[in-house]
């Protein structure tokens, strides 16, 4: 079955991915900091039982973080199909056969949906969580106000309870040092770009509205979008700064020479030198496919690496599987 990580779409260059999420809650139960076991017990059954009940029974599996292994857990936080403290806390969340759709029980919010599609293309994200968000919302009775929207843990989720995301990958413009000025112009706007991993690892940032109260989906999409347009314009120009670079171009082909040969490569490793790979992609010195680094940015972390290996969890144990899965593929 083919995941959404392994498809392009448009402005792949620079844009991973699109991530859309909703926030819920029901309007007869206490939100899940305020819960006795109990109640969470019986609203996680309730949550569960609504989405089995609909089109949608086969889509999902239900998954109990108390029962996987330590490993499987982490991995699904990595992919960002659970936070680290639906994880920590050893929750519950359903999980789309594809992986692009996964809905998370009782952590800060009764229902947290989020969804995923490949590129730029938060629409499509969007209607997948509005999806299962219609199925809740024709079945359950959901906490909503006629003046502030959906209600919320966090009043900083107040009135649609979205979140629009775009995943993007900025070597150039991190090397020119122009991230804090473009991280301040759209915090201006009322978005936020931050780090996907410490200290930027793998070059990759997160763009997202902070905004979500008196504004529509809609809205928030759009803008969100539209600045996301700006930033691949500015990256796409900086790169070809770069690409006027002899000594640049060196080091990226020096870079995929280590890549190819490496028998062991920590996570940071991994991420710096894969960057520089995908940039090489974008700038055509490679004849490789942005699939190829996609599957592997998705499955390579070290959690997913040794719970999908039944591998040893350790650094040097995930070192060495993964410099052996990224000689095979590249």
């Amino acid at each position: 079955m083919s995941r959404w990580y392994s498809n392009d779409g448009k402005n792949s260059d620079v844009v991973l991915y699109s991530r859309v999420r909703l926030a819920r809650n029901l309007a007869d139960s206490p939100f899940p900091a305020k819960m006795s076991e109990e109640i969470r017990k019986s609203v996680t059954k309730k949550l569960y039982a609504t989405l089995k009940s609909s089109p949608f029974a086969n889509e999902f599996d239900l998954i109990n973080l108390a029962d996987c292994t330590r490993e499987r857990a982490l991995s699904y936080a990595e992919k960002c199909l659970a936070s680290p403290q639906l994880v920590k806390e050893g929750g519950q969340l359903m999980i789309s056969k594809k992986e692009d759709v996964s809905i998370m029980l009782c952590e800060e919010d009764h229902i947290r949906i989020n969804a995923f599609s490949s590129g730029q293309n938060l629409e499509d994200a969007f209607n997948k969580a509005n999806d299962i968000d219609d199925v809740f919302l024709n079945s359950l009775k959901i906490a909503y106000s006629d003046k502030l929207g959906f209600l919320t843990a966090s009043p900083m989720n107040l009135g649609t309870g979205l979140k629009a995301s775009f995943i993007l990958h900025l070597p150039a413009l991190r090397m020119e040092n122009s991230l804090y000025r473009i991280s301040a112009m759209v915090g201006k706007l009322g978005l936020n770009l931050t780090e996907l991993y410490k200290n930027g690892a793998g070059d990759l940032y997160v763009l997202s509205n902070q905004v979500s109260l008196g504004i529509t989906e809609k809205s928030a999409i759009d803008n969100v979008s539209a600045i996301c347009d700006q930033i691949v314009k500015q990256e796409r120009e900086a790169r070809e700064e770069l690409k006027k670079d002899f000594e640049f171009e060196d080091r990226i082909f020096r870079n995929l020479g280590i890549l190819k040969s490496a028998r062991i490569l920590k996570t940071d490793e991994f991420l710096k030198g894969i960057s520089l790979v995908r940039l090489g992609i974008s700038l055509g010195y490679f004849d490789i496919d942005y699939k190829t680094v996609g599957d592997m940015l998705y499955t390579l972390h070290s959690a997913t690496l040794a719970a999908d290996t039944n591998g040893e969890y350790t650094e040097e144990a995930c070192g060495r599987m993964r410099a052996k899965i990224v000689r095979e593929k590249l």
